[in-house]
């Protein structure tokens, strides 16, 4: 969303806030770009959930490149623990899954119309193909599910100023690639498997920023996710401000042209 954490923060600023058109949108007077600072990083305390100790498929050298990254964060004082949530990430996935379906059913209609049909690609028909046997039971035991996994990293935020895992499950890959079908070997069972590891945070809705990590040997790029808790917008915009104080990425510029 940015060139830099500050441009983030600008843009942002500008398109939070009231309005009655939208019921829940925050009343908050939001500070202005220059009121935020780099956190103190001195006894911040970090939980590493990484790859959920093997659960999710990570393509080789991205775990290595984030926890280089968190060594940044260690040289400022800031103190790096891996953890795990209590919490059953297949049943997590599952209700992921429930509630994008769920949320496209309003489309099934276009199944029913043949000429729309042959023009909507396999994976939109499968997403609505899959509301078309759900249940209000379905739907509730989901919206439960949900409010147990944000429990649960409310219960890890009890121990953790901030969470911190990969951006992706994958490099970049070449554009032809309609998406990874496997990665390291598991194979993806569908077309967004791969992109597992940012639903952690957006099913809970709480604050995440992305930050580069580095680049690998062929100079594809790297991110890392910084989890904050609930309503901490701001605090998770500070940690990542002072992350980049710590690091010259932003002035690295591989030459991809034979990466991909």
């Amino acid at each position: 969303m940015g060139r830099n954490v500050e441009d983030t923060i600008r843009l942002l600023g500008t398109i939070a806030g009231f309005d009655r058109r939208a019921p829940l949108t925050m009343r908050d007077e939001l500070p202005g770009h220059d009121a935020y600072r780099p956190v103190e990083l001195k006894n911040l305390r970090i939980g590493w959930l990484g790859d959920y100790n093997g659960y999710l498929a990570m393509e080789p050298g991205i775990l290595e490149l984030c926890e280089r990254a968190l060594g940044v964060l260690e040289d400022g004082g800031a103190v790096v623990e891996a953890t795990m949530p209590a919490f059953d990430l297949d049943r997590r996935w599952q209700t992921l899954l429930t509630l994008r379906h769920w949320s496209i059913a309003r489309r099934q209609p276009m199944l029913e119309d043949p000429a729309i049909r042959e023009l909507l690609k396999p994976e939109i028909v499968w997403e609505i193909e899959g509301s078309i046997g759900l249940t209000a039971a379905d739907v509730s035991a989901a919206a439960v599910a949900r409010a147990e996994w944000y429990r649960s990293l409310h219960n890890l935020f009890e121990r953790f100023d901030f969470l911190a895992l990969p951006s992706a499950q994958v490099f970049p890959f070449p554009a032809d690639v309609h998406w990874p079908k496997s990665i390291a070997g598991r194979t993806m069972d569908t077309y967004h498997r791969w992109m597992e590891v940012v639903i952690g945070g957006t099913l809970a809705g709480v604050p995440v920023v992305n930050v580069p990590v580095g680049f690998d040997d062929r100079g594809r790029p790297m991110g890392m996710q910084l989890i904050g808790p609930f309503g901490e917008d701001r605090a998770v915009l500070e940690l990542a401000m002072a992350y980049e104080a710590s690091t010259d990425f932003l002035a690295q510029r591989p030459d991809l042209r034979d990466s991909l």
